[in-house]
């Protein structure tokens, strides 16, 4: 059985967005893989956040793996907008679909990686079905639409039934995630960290901030999926 590696994404949402290709490659080369894009649109979150535009322009300053993640009513309909603009994964919530294996192909078809969310309401069962298609279940450990929320550790049993139907599993958590949460996540079997102002709200620290939640998944992970 091969585990998945420990990755870290810090989310964009977070960083000073006047300087967004400054602080994009600060956090890279302070050790993150993935840069993290929170795509809201006002009405299936109540914020707005950016859209594509934004991550075409970040796409030219950067070969970070953008994981884009669509917090929108009908993400189908963007598809197209976020392969032009250079979106590595196409992350999509459940709720938002109703038939998620069409969303997950057209995603394919058009040459990106394909992930479905779950907001902390939602059972964790419902995407089930679709775990071979996947490449990537993200649980979400806040209600999805702002940042700067407090880590829900009782969406954990989520990440541990992920982990155990499918070990090999990118399984990804995001909200409120920091050195003094990470270890909940990783010992629940989580292996793609996405983290906001625990990172970009340290400046001068990205590094060991970074460190600290790759050293907590690296210690856990392997522990999470024998159980």
């Amino acid at each position: 059985m091969s585990l998945p590696p420990a990755i870290i994404a810090p989310s964009i949402l977070a960083c000073d967005f006047a300087r967004l290709a400054d602080e994009a490659n600060a956090v890279t080369s302070c050790g993150a893989e993935w840069l993290h894009c929170d795509i809201m649109d006002g009405h299936f979150v109540p914020n707005i956040s950016i859209g594509a535009p934004v991550v075409k322009a970040l796409r030219k300053h950067t070969k970070a793996f953008l994981d884009c993640h669509l917090m929108v009513s009908d993400p189908a309909r963007w598809i197209d907008d976020f392969k032009k603009a250079g979106a590595d994964q196409f992350c999509f919530h459940i709720e938002a679909v109703d038939n998620p294996a069409e969303v997950i192909k057209q995603i394919h078809e058009a040459g990106m990686k394909a992930a479905i969310a779950v907001k902390p309401k939602t059972p964790v069962e419902t995407v089930f079905p679709f775990l071979d298609d996947l490449d990537m279940v993200l649980v979400m450990t806040v209600e999805p639409g702002f940042g700067g929320q407090s880590f829900m550790p009782e969406q954990m049993p989520k990440v541990n039934a992920l982990r155990k139907r499918k070990p090999s599993m990118y399984i990804q958590v995001d909200g409120g995630l920091a050195p003094d949460t990470i270890d909940a996540a990783a010992k629940a079997g989580a292996n793609v960290i996405v983290a906001g102002s625990s990172i970009f709200g340290k400046p001068g620290q990205y590094s060991s901030v970074i460190q600290q939640l790759r050293e907590s998944v690296e210690r856990y992970l392997p522990e999470a999926a024998k159980q």
